[in-house]
């Protein structure tokens, strides 16, 4: 890595590094270090410590754009799609929520008051099942007509609600259920207070509810707009009414543009970056992120899990470095119906190797309906499984449960005092060999493209 000793110029954002001839600027170094070392990140890095990750981080863009990996079709579309979402919401100004929401409201409003406005009545609930029986909804409508008849006689509507309504909601505020609109409760219910006059009650009334007692408190024209502006803005995000004024000021900028919406989008993004170094470098971070880990898995993740030689080789190598802190049974644990199956599952899986077991097994004893055996395979330290624990590790207490239908059990297997090849410690050789790729191919690339520092400049960050 080459350092730049040079003069630092009064600019605003002066270039901190290249890399490969690229420039980087402070501020795309100072996002990434300070979203990366933020609070609540356990291992946070010094300005200097992070100077390395961060050349890594972008050698290997360089090496995913020098592959020609923004080329792909499946990387346009997924990068555009999440460019998209961060340029769409320029597309909607305030003005056009606002006109949106007065567009709604006076629909509302006309609707509403065109059905008999707003309504706010009380009422006493007897509930029926929709399935009760004949004598059951006799039996509530007379309950009903007897409350009715204490009303006319002088009774308290709210106290009766109170005392005797099944809807409990509203029966603790004397029945009254506050202001409605058309088409907001059943068309009994509804019929019925549009019919009344103000401080009428009706007779019961049968809804799929139950009997109402309907007393109209008032009426009133629909709501001034200020009173509702917050409803009908939250209406028109929980609706995703934004996105469809987006999407057709989109259509209209697309075809009064003369381009195609690809272009218009990455216009857009290009003239909002320009303005805003936060957006430019989100946008470019998901860029690069992208490639970063396409590169990553075709030269480190995925090469590595999948080469079995390697892994082999790695391990052979490394051998020291895999040990276990006690003895494992390499086996299985099995439960057969006959005592025959035994010794024929030993002998059917004697000579194969380990990860053959499986399959052996299922074609040999359980390819039809019928199954002959249960098996629990792998590698097993004490406490695994009471089988095991008893019959291999000797644990006098082991609790093994016995089952029924597979009343046998038995184990076949190896006791290792430590791993005998690469499979029995698969995961850590993965990890191991993944992380051998990642630090040989750096090497590479820190050879390959040339990296220029500008300390004078680094010295700078979160400082000016």
């Amino acid at each position: 890595m080459l350092v730049m000793s040079t003069a630092v110029f009064a600019q605003s954002d002066p270039v901190i590094m290249t890399i490969n001839g690229v420039p980087v600027s402070r501020s795309e170094f100072e996002y990434s270090y300070n979203k990366n070392n933020s609070e609540g990140v356990i291992d946070k890095k010094t300005v200097d410590e992070y100077v390395d990750l961060f050349i890594n981080y972008k050698l290997k863009v360089a090496a995913a754009l020098d592959a020609h990996l923004d080329t792909l079709s499946s990387f346009k579309s997924e990068f555009a799609q999440y460019r998209d979402q961060q340029v769409r919401p320029s597309f909607i100004t305030d003005e056009d929520v606002e006109k949106e929401a007065m567009e709604i409201y006076t629909r509302t409003q006309r609707y509403v008051d065109s059905l008999g406005g707003l309504a706010n009545p009380s009422h006493i609930l007897i509930s029926v099942s929709q399935k009760a029986s004949e004598a059951d909804r006799a039996k509530a409508k007379t309950r009903a007509d007897s409350i009715y008849q204490a009303l006319k006689d002088g009774a308290d509507f709210a106290e009766m609600a109170r005392k005797f309504s099944d809807d409990k909601g509203s029966a603790k505020n004397g029945g009254n259920l506050d202001w409605i609109q058309p088409g907001q409760t059943v068309t009994e219910f509804e019929k019925t207070v549009y019919s009344l006059e103000k401080g009428q009650t009706s007779g019961p009334v049968l809804s799929p509810y139950g009997y109402h007692i309907i007393k109209l408190l008032d009426k009133k024209n629909f709501l001034p707009y200020d009173s509702v502006h917050a409803g009908i803005l939250t209406f028109i995000d929980r609706r995703g009414i934004k996105e469809k004024i987006i999407d057709e000021k989109i259509d209209e900028a697309v075809a009064q543009g003369n381009q195609s919406r690809e272009q218009l989008m990455e216009q857009r993004a290009n003239e909002l970056s320009k303005n805003d170094s936060d957006l430019a470098n989100l946008i470019r971070e998901y860029h690069d992120g992208l490639l970063l880990f396409e590169i990553s898995n075709s030269e480190v993740w995925d090469k590595g899990a999948k080469d079995e030689a390697g892994l082999a080789n790695f391990f052979k190598k490394n051998k020291k470095r895999y040990t276990w802190d006690a003895p494992r049974f390499k086996g299985m644990a099995y439960h057969v119906k006959d005592k025959a199956d035994v010794k024929a599952v030993k002998n059917s899986v004697k000579g194969l190797a380990f990860d053959k077991w499986a399959d052996k097994l299922r074609t040999t004893f359980n390819a039809d309906s019928v199954k002959r055996i249960r098996v629990e395979k792998g590698i097993f330290k004490k406490g695994d499984n009471p089988l095991v624990d008893r019959d291999v590790f000797k644990v006098k207490d082991a609790k093994v449960v016995a089952n029924e239908e597979y009343p046998i059990d038995a184990t076949f297997g190896k006791l290792l005092k430590a791993p005998k090849e690469y499979s029995d410690v698969r995961g850590q050789v993965v990890a191991d060999y993944q992380d051998m790729l990642e630090k040989e191919w750096v090497a590479r690339l820190r050879e390959k493209y040339p990296v220029v520092v500008n300390k004078q400049v680094l010295a700078t960050v979160n400082k000016h």
